[in-house]
């Protein structure tokens, strides 16, 4: 029984002071190893967010009848009819109106024409009547062939300047160059005194009035 009741060994700091104990409690904290830091884990992706769904369109209410709206439409329509029949008539107005001004102005500028022409005809025939008055004072006249044949050439200059007047000019003398825009050849002969294609011969002379050919001179071209 002696064995079986040995003692049990005191303990780390048995009876020894509280101060001092807690020395030693401290010394033995500091010796230990302190424990490595845990690697902190990495943190996860953040799920992507879910696109949201598109909200359904709401369903537009259906129109609900309305009379007076209904009334206020046809009477809208009504008034514009209106408006579109007077612009009708307006404007179907406007164009008889201006038809008849240019039918007007049509038959005006006819009769100004027409005016004009029987004033250019008038005031022609005006610088012949003093070579008209010499015809007849040569034709009553009783006198020699030389008296004659100066009244004749008196009448001929007269005749001449009466057209000169009227800005009408004679034109084809012997010796022109022959020139199918002035001269009309009516005869061919070979003449050796005078060049190719040259006017040999004048027939009838031309009369024209500035560009405007009255009549082609009527000739004999030689060569």
């Amino acid at each position: 029984m002696a064995n079986d009741k040995k003692k049990k060994p005191a303990a780390a700091g048995a009876g020894k002071a509280p101060a001092e104990a807690a020395a030693d409690t401290k010394a033995e904290t500091a010796a230990q190893p302190e424990t490595a830091a845990e690697p902190e884990t990495a943190a996860e992706p953040e799920t992507a967010a879910q696109p949201e769904t598109a909200a359904e369109p709401e369903t537009a209410a259906g129109p609900e009848a309305d009379p007076e709206a209904g009334e206020a439409d046809t009477d809208t329509s009504a008034a514009e009819i209106e408006a579109l029949k007077k612009a009708l008539v307006e404007a179907n107005d406007r164009l008889l109106r201006t038809m008849a001004e240019y039918d007007n102005f049509r038959k005006r500028s006819q009769r100004e024409k027409d005016a004009l022409y029987g004033d250019g005809k008038a005031d022609a025939a005006a610088k012949f009547l003093p070579v008209l008055d010499n015809f007849d004072r040569a034709a009553a006249a009783d006198s020699d062939f030389e008296s004659y044949k100066k009244g004749m050439e008196m009448i001929v200059r007269q005749m001449t300047e009466a057209l000169t007047a009227l800005g009408v000019e004679a034109f084809g003398e012997k010796g022109d160059g022959f020139d199918p825009n002035l001269h009309m050849g009516v005869f061919h002969e070979e003449d050796p005194d005078l060049g190719e294609n040259t006017v040999s011969e004048v027939l009838l002379k031309g009369y024209r009035m500035g560009d405007r050919i009255i009549r082609h001179a009527t000739v004999k071209v030689a060569n």
